[in-house]
């Protein structure tokens, strides 16, 4: 008897093991079937579009040149009797700085002058004399003529004489002289005499892309720096907008600068143009991150989420400025674009946001 209730027991155990192990196997299928849904998203990272002002700056390098630099070259020929400058003065606009020798001008000045007197009496006498009936009309012409042609003679001989004295043709300094007292000029070739350069004013030649010089228009002002004096910072005017490009596709511009009064910036250095909206007046663009874009912003594809799914979207993306892109068209402000987890997305897949 005892025997039959050990059995009774032990099947009455056995069954309640099987139910027990079944209803744990219906729970781990129903939470595994829980978790399998939870997984089935795929964790992204977002940002949201919008408009906010953007830097529209970009800098062009170049070198500083002078606003009037000129090698001055003899325009008679003759002897350098004195030099009145060396390198490095600095001189007046008409300041003479060498005298030529002059005496054969000298001498033909001085018999100019004598003729023109001359014929300058003549004429006078003959117009008294005409008026009294002592010379015809055509005497007296011809009086009037040849006081004329002297007197044309006295001003081609002044000249000369003007000429023997080297002037500056405007303010600067002296960079180079290449002559010296005793030197032969010759007019013909013309003998280099000096190099003058004004640097009170200079000239920053850069060059930008095609897209760059769409922004740019004459007497536009911005900032410029020189390489030498970093923490300065100097006011220039574009001067100059090339109407074509170089054989690289660039575009030369000018832009003018008001040097300090000390001359701080020599022309020559290195110098650079940061060209832009004024601060505060920057444009206001709508973008998002780099990162969006599916592969690379060339590919004009983002993936943006609508109610926990990701919509691949076409946009149509504008210009760079570092880790942003401008967005022309495609995207409406606060949208919502994955930029990170895009590898594991396709078209309609659910997502979950991670912060």
């Amino acid at each position: 008897m005892k025997k039959i209730i050990y059995i009774v027991l032990g099947v009455g155990l056995v069954g309640a093991t099987v139910v027990t192990l079944m209803n744990n196997k219906k729970q781990n299928e129903a939470d595994t079937a829980i978790v399998a849904q939870e997984n089935s998203s795929v964790a992204v990272r977002v940002a949201t579009v919008g408009t906010n002002p953007v830097e529209d700056n970009f800098v062009a390098n170049g070198n500083f040149s002078p606003d009037q630099e000129l090698e001055m070259a003899a325009e008679r020929s003759g002897k350098v009797i004195s030099i009145l400058v060396k390198e490095g003065d600095r001189v007046a606009k008409g300041q003479t700085i060498a005298i030529i020798r002059g005496d054969v001008v000298n001498v033909e000045a001085e018999t100019a002058n004598a003729n023109y007197q001359n014929a300058l009496n003549d004429y006078n006498r003959f117009e008294s004399a005409y008026k009294t009936g002592g010379v015809t009309k055509q005497q007296l012409d011809q009086a009037r003529i040849n006081m004329i042609n002297a007197k044309s003679r006295l001003t081609q001989a002044n000249i000369n004489v003007g000429d023997t004295r080297v002037k500056a043709p405007f303010g600067g300094i002296i960079n180079k002289k290449f002559i010296e007292v005793g030197t032969i000029l010759s007019a013909m070739p013309p003998t280099k005499m000096f190099e003058i350069v004004n640097t009170n004013s200079l000239k920053l030649k850069v060059n930008v892309s095609e897209r760059q010089v769409a922004q740019l228009k004459i007497g536009s002002v911005v900032k410029v720096k020189a390489s030498v004096f970093p923490d300065k910072e100097y006011t220039g005017k574009v001067t100059f907008i090339a109407p074509k490009a170089d054989t690289s596709l660039n575009f030369p511009i000018e832009v003018a600068i008001t040097n300090n009064p000390n001359n701080e910036i020599k022309a020559g250095m290195y110098g650079s143009v940061v060209f832009g909206a004024p601060e505060g007046k920057q444009p206001e663009l709508m973008t998002i991150p780099r990162s969006a874009f599916v592969g690379s912003v060339s590919s004009n594809q983002v993936y943006v989420v609508e109610k926990d799914i990701a919509v691949m979207k076409k946009v149509v993306a504008g210009r760079v400025f570092g880790d942003k892109v401008e967005i022309l068209s495609g995207l409406n402000n606060g949208d919502v674009v994955v930029t990170s987890g895009q590898i594991n997305l396709s078209d309609s897949t659910k997502v979950s946001i991670v912060k």
